[in-house]
C-alpha cells in the first residue's frame, strides 16, 4: 500500500507539472503564430516597395523622380528593420518554447530517477529479508514471488523510460542550439540593417544638399546633371588615353581559365542592368563611345555589398572628396589569391579598410549612388591582378585636371575582364 501510495503520488506530480508547462507554451505558440503573422505582412510590404522603385528606375531622372526614391528606399528599410526585429522576436519565442521542454524532461527524468531509487530500496530491502521473516508475515510464497517479478519489472520500465526521456533532451537540446544559431545571424543583420540605415542617412543628406543647390528647381537639378556628365566625361577621356598608353599583354596562365563560379555575386538579389563591353549604352555615347568596363547590378541604397571571393583589400577611396571628380565614387578593391581582383563602386558606405583580409560573402560596404550614377546600383569590375594599380590620376598621367587628386584604380584596357565569364548562371 505504502508503495503504491509514493509511485500515485509521483504520476500526479509529472502530470501537474506537464499541464503548467503545455500551457506556457501554448501562450507561446499563439505569439509566434502572431509573430509569423506580422513577417508575412511586412515581407509584402517589402515587396511593394520594391516593385516602386523598379518602376521608378525606368524613368527618366528628374528631382521629383530623385526625391521619391529616397522615400520610397527610407520606408523599405524600415520595413526591413521591423521585419528583422519580427524575426529576432520569433526566434527568442521559439527558444523559450525548446527550454520549457527541456526543463520539463529534466524534472521528469528527476522524479524517474527518484522514483526508481526508491524501488531498489524495496526490492533490496524484500530481497534482504530472511526466509522466516517472510514466512511469519503471512503471505504465501507465491505472492513474495509475485511482488519480486512486479519490482523487478518496474525497475526494467524506469530504466527505459529514463534512457528515453534522456534521448527527449539531447533533441531538445540540439534544436535549442540551432535556433540559437538563428537569433546569432538574425542579430547579425540587424546590425548589417543599422549600417544601411546609414547609409540612407548618408543619401539623405546628400539629397538635402542638393536640393538647397537646386532651390528645388528642376531646370538647376538637369544643369547639375548636364555638368556632371559633362566632367565624367572628361574624366573618362583622360582615364582611356592614359589606359590605351599603358603596356600590357595578358598571361593568361596566371589568371583562372573563364568558368561559372569561380566568383560569387557580390549581391543577394541579382539583376544586371548592364552587361560588360560594348553594350547598348556604350553605343549612345557613353564611355566616350568605348565600352563599358564592368556590370551594373541593380541594388537599392543600402543593400550589403559582399565580397566574391576571398582575398585582400588593395585599395578603397572616394572620387566625390574631389570636387567636380564623377567618377567610382566610394570604391573597395579586392585582390584575390587567383589571380583576379574584383572592384566594387558607388558605394554609399565603406566597411572595410586598406590591408583587410576578408573571405568570401564578407559585406564589405553598401550599395549608394556616389559618384556619377543616374541611380543608385552597384558598379562590378573583375581585373586581372598583375595589370592594375591604384594610384592618384594625376601622379599617372602627370596633368592636372578635375580629377587629379583622386586616387582610383586603373588598369590597361587588355587587364579588363568580362565579369560574366567567372560568375554563377543567374
Amino acid at each position: 500500500m505504502r508503495k503504491g501510495v509514493v509511485l500515485g503520488v509521483v504520476v500526479c506530480a509529472v502530470l501537474f507539472a506537464g499541464s503548467v508547462i503545455a500551457d506556457t507554451a501554448d501562450e507561446l505558440r499563439s505569439k509566434i503564430n502572431d509573430q509569423s503573422a506580422k513577417i508575412d505582412a511586412l515581407n509584402r510590404e517589402i515587396a511593394t516597395y520594391q516593385a516602386q522603385l523598379e518602376s521608378l528606375g525606368t524613368k527618366k531622372q528628374t528631382l521629383q523622380n530623385t526625391l521619391a526614391v529616397i522615400d520610397i528606399t527610407r520606408k523599405q528599410l524600415t520595413a526591413q528593420i521591423n521585419l528583422t526585429k519580427s524575426k529576432i522576436a520569433d526566434t527568442e519565442q521559439q527558444i523559450r518554447v525548446l527550454q520549457l521542454g527541456i526543463t520539463n524532461k529534466e524534472n521528469l527524468i528527476a522524479q524517474d530517477r527518484g522514483s526508481l531509487a526508491y524501488t531498489l530500496y524495496e526490492l533490496h530491502a524484500s530481497e534482504s529479508a530472511s526466509f522466516a521473516e517472510s514466512l511469519l508475515s503471512g503471505r504465501s510464497l507465491s505472492e513474495l514471488w509475485n511482488d519480486s517479478d512486479q519490482l523487478e519489472n518496474f525497475h526494467d520500465a524506469i530504466q527505459a523510460h529514463i534512457v528515453k526521456l534522456d534521448e527527449i533532451k539531447q533533441s531538445l537540446t540540439d534544436n535549442k542550439t540551432v535556433i540559437e544559431g538563428k537569433r546569432k545571424e538574425l542579430l547579425v543583420e540587424q546590425r548589417a540593417l543599422a549600417q544601411q540605415e546609414q547609409s540612407l542617412i548618408i543619401a539623405t543628406n546628400e539629397q538635402k544638399a542638393l536640393l538647397a543647390r537646386t532651390k528645388s528647381q528642376e531646370s538647376s537639378y538637369q544643369k547639375i546633371l548636364t555638368d556632371k556628365r559633362t566632367a565624367k566625361a572628361n574624366f573618362e577621356k583622360a582615364l582611356e588615353d592614359l589606359e590605351t598608353k599603358l603596356k600590357y599583354v595578358l598571361d593568361t596562365s596566371l589568371i583562372p581559365a573563364a568558368g561559372k563560379g569561380v566568383l560569387s555575386w557580390p549581391i543577394d538579389k541579382v539583376g544586371v542592368t548592364q552587361y560588360f563591353g560594348n553594350t547598348a549604352f556604350a553605343k549612345s555615347g557613353a564611355y566616350n563611345g568605348k565600352g563599358h568596363n564592368g556590370i551594373d547590378l541593380r541594388a537599392t541604397i543600402g543593400t550589403p555589398i559582399k565580397a566574391a571571393l576571398s582575398g585582400t583589400i588593395t585599395g578603397t577611396g572616394n572620387s566625390d572628396a574631389v570636387a567636380g571628380c564623377y567618377s567610382y565614387g566610394k570604391w573597395v578593391l579586392i585582390k584575390h589569391p587567383n589571380g583576379l581582383s574584383t572592384l566594387y563602386a558607388h558605394l554609399s558606405q565603406i566597411s572595410v579598410s586598406e590591408g583587410t583580409q576578408i573571405y568570401t560573402g564578407d559585406v564589405i560596404g553598401y550599395s549608394g549612388a556616389t559618384g556619377y550614377a543616374t541611380g543608385p546600383h552597384l558598379h562590378f569590375g573583375v581585373y586581372a591582378s598583375d595589370g592594375v594599380k591604384v594610384v592618384r590620376l594625376k601622379d599617372a598621367t602627370g596633368k592636372s585636371t578635375a580629377c587629379g587628386n583622386a586616387v582610383i584604380p586603373i588598369a590597361p584596357v587588355g587587364a579588363y575582364l568580362n565579369p560574366i565569364d567567372y560568375l554563377p548562371a543567374k
